[in-house]
């Protein structure tokens, strides 16, 4: 069993997601609605200290220091 990080989507453009882990096999395929509540989610790209939603954005925390966005 894998550990992913999935994100809430908003429904508004500037509308706050939620961040939540959830176990599940390699081979599962990627959650589209929250487990419990039904919400629409999207999986977290995630490695190092900083992360990407699968929409592109940038978690505030990043170790790339340059402008690369590496």
């Amino acid at each position: 069993m894998v550990t992913y990080i999935y994100e809430t989507v908003p429904k508004e453009a500037d509308g706050k997601s939620e961040r939540f882990e959830w176990k599940q096999s390699i081979h599962d395929e990627a959650l589209v609605v929250h487990p419990k509540t039904g919400v629409p989610v999207r999986r977290v790209v995630s490695g190092g200290l900083g992360y990407t939603s699968s929409s592109g954005k940038e978690s505030p925390v990043s170790c790339c220091q340059n402008s690369c966005n590496c």
